[in-house]
């Protein structure tokens, strides 16, 4: 289970890299290469698809978190949810 927990940890972790490189930014970033932020894109207007990107990007950011939660409390189960190690 650790195992499919940590496999999923880096894709998640690849993709929450890559949708914050494709927000825009002060200086349209890396997204301004794809056309995401300047309307011009093959989607036509830009504020659908930077709405779609920020939906993706703050469910893939819960998932990291939670998968990361699931991660610890897996790897470390002799810990209490008070944060006391029992013996």
């Amino acid at each position: 289970m650790e195992t499919i927990l940590d496999i999923v940890q880096v894709f998640l972790s690849i993709g929450l890299i890559f949708l914050i490189l494709m927000h825009s930014g002060k200086d349209a970033g890396l997204s301004g290469a794809f056309g995401v932020g300047t309307g011009a894109g093959p989607f036509g207007g830009g504020s659908l698809v930077e709405r779609n990107l920020n939906r993706w990007t703050v469910l893939f950011g819960i998932l990291f978190v939670a998968n990361t939660v699931a991660l610890i409390r897996i790897s470390c189960p002799s810990v209490s949810r008070a944060g006391r190690v029992s013996s």
